[in-house]
């Protein structure tokens, strides 16, 4: 089949496409899916580039969001039938902690995720379990499907499940571009928010205006973005800041939020650490809130509202498998406004 082998960590030239590698075989459980469309994370950025202490199993094969079809099932597999349209959950866990019988699979002691602890998604055939898998209704596409799955779950388990997002508050997204936070924008307008938006250029800032931003702000405004927003807000702050950057922004992201504020965080784009001035995490009565992915039921809900026109994948590009090089160099470049896809 064909795939895109990792076989060492470095630039984008390091993924290779083959024609030959092996099609894996569905085991008890499992279905073997027959890929359609993959959908890059910046989380496939630092999987390529490495980090201590990452072990990758070799050759490994990127990716986390995948949709496509049922090819074949394993052993005890009664819910799924080959031909059936499907869109996978990337959260692997074990089903038998206690974080998993509470319903909370994504804090699994066992926790992985596929292309990351796993082979993922950039190939033609893949194996995942079955209670993986949600039904994907004929009218959304395979590469909406892929786009939406892992920014969505984890926007969604971030800003409503940990940050209690609640109708009337003020939320910053540190950001435009990025899956995740358009995925933000969109489910904190839906909730009833009013949405400041931070970002680089006058394109993107207009592109999240089009998705539902309520306020838009230039990430090199004079006197600083921070500044701004406490200006903007009656020199109030937001109720909420997303901050997925990290480094570059995270001290700014304090003095934004106004008293009793949450900071959420799924990552940092920009580094890991980094210094915080904590007088103003107590003197603003400051919560820092941190979540990966989230768990099925999560899953479920946020896709649900996808099949029903209430969100919509961005898609910021397509490309054919064939180019994944192209892929990747382009999503470190901040090229593009919301997901890349890989058509495969």
């Amino acid at each position: 089949m064909k795939a895109v082998l990792l076989h060492q960590h470095g630039p984008a030239d390091v993924l290779q496409v083959v024609t030959n590698h092996p099609v894996p075989e569905p085991g008890p459980g499992e279905v073997r899916l027959r890929v359609r469309a993959a959908a890059l994370n910046y989380l496939d950025i630092w999987v390529r580039n490495g980090w201590p202490g990452i072990k990758l199993s070799y050759p490994h094969i990127p990716g986390a969001d995948a949709a496509g079809t049922v090819d074949a099932v394993g052993e005890g597999v009664s819910d799924w039938r080959p031909g059936d349209r499907v869109v996978v959950d990337p959260t692997l866990s074990c089903g038998r902690c206690a974080y998993c019988r509470a319903g909370q699979e994504n804090r699994c002691v066992h926790f992985a995720l596929l292309g990351e602890h796993v082979s993922g998604t950039y190939a033609e055939y893949i194996t995942v379990p079955a209670r993986n898998l949600l039904g994907l209704p004929d009218h959304v596409s395979f590469e909406e499907a892929a786009a939406a799955s892992l920014v969505f779950v984890t926007a969604w388990h971030s800003l409503i499940t940990r940050g209690n997002l609640r109708p009337g508050e003020t939320v910053l997204i540190v950001g435009a571009g990025g899956g995740v936070n358009t995925a933000c924008l969109q489910i904190a307008k839906l909730t009833g928010c009013t949405v400041y938006v931070v970002g680089s250029t006058d394109e993107k800032l207009e592109q999240a205006r089009a998705l539902g931003a309520d306020v838009v702000i230039r990430r090199d405004v004079e006197g600083g973005w921070s500044r701004a927003v406490y200006q903007l807000t009656a020199k109030r702050g937001v109720d909420v800041v997303v901050d997925n950057v990290g480094a570059a922004t995270f001290q700014d992201s304090l003095r934004a939020a106004a008293r009793g504020g949450r900071i959420l965080t799924v990552g940092n784009t920009s580094g890991a650490q980094f210094e915080i001035d904590n007088r103003y995490v107590f003197g603003k009565h400051l919560s820092i809130l941190g979540s990966t992915m989230g768990p099925h039921t999560d899953y479920v809900t946020v896709m649900q509202l996808l099949f029903k026109g209430r969100l919509k994948a961005v898609i910021g590009a397509r490309y054919p498998l064939e180019e994944v090089q192209q892929a990747h160099r382009a999503l470190e470049a901040g090229q593009h406004f919301g997901k890349i896809v890989l058509s495969v």
